[in-house]
């Protein structure tokens, strides 16, 4: 029988923390407006675009300035986000081990549409993707399920047959709203305890161990 493993991008599959911060503190600076070390970035991310630019802009900023921040965030990672972007160590290998051992690889992200189908094509060329999806205009983001149901109805499969993979509260959230399972990764942007608290089905450390818990 199929089964899916449902990947997220940002912290789980790519390290994309410091592209991230340098674009969103050079949006920062362009308003005069204070910037925020690589730590902090780290707490601001998972829930898209838009709610990063609220934890980084100042808690006084109106409407008319995170248009500003978010316009200003996204043309300079469009720009700068290879120089930022590197896929986490045995990750490649452990994709095309998995693709060769008959799973159907998808990849569900808060992350834009157009910059998420961007990230996958570059950084992973060798794997077929079932299904990219990122955050489109409409379509609710994580923990939402529309999404993680989404990619299991169009691969025919029941969310039974779905294993959500993450490194964030946000993805263990997504896969219990959907019926999935959900396994968690610690190399990404949340530690240890939130996952757990979180009620992830399992926790693994490395690619390899993921690799043998799918066995």
């Amino acid at each position: 029988m199929k089964h899916a493993l449902i990947f997220d991008l940002d912290g789980t599959l790519v390290d994309s923390l410091d592209g991230i911060a340098a674009s969103l503190n050079h949006a920062l600076a362009a308003s005069g407006l204070p910037t925020h070390s690589r730590e902090a970035v780290r707490n601001f991310i998972g829930n898209g675009a838009s709610v990063l630019i609220r934890r980084g802009a100042p808690a006084d900023a109106d409407d008319a300035l995170f248009h500003t921040l978010e316009a200003a965030f996204k043309a300079d990672y469009d720009l700068t986000w290879p120089s930022g972007t590197t896929a986490y160590a045995g990750l490649t290998s452990l994709l095309e081990s998995l693709q060769d051992r008959g799973y159907l690889l998808a990849v569900l992200s808060n992350k834009p549409h157009p910059f998420t189908a961007t990230i996958v094509a570059q950084i992973f060329p060798t794997i077929r993707f079932a299904m990219v999806l990122g955050q489109r205009p409409g379509i609710p983001h994580k923990p939402d399920p529309t999404g993680a149901l989404e990619i299991a109805n169009t691969l025919h499969l029941s969310p039974s047959d779905c294993t959500i993979i993450g490194d964030s509260t946000m993805d263990l959230e997504t896969a219990h709203n959907a019926g999935m399972r959900a396994i968690a990764v610690t190399w990404g942007f949340h530690d240890r305890a939130r996952l757990i608290a979180a009620g992830a089905d399992h926790l693994v450390d490395e690619p390899a161990a993921l690799s043998d818990l799918l066995e």
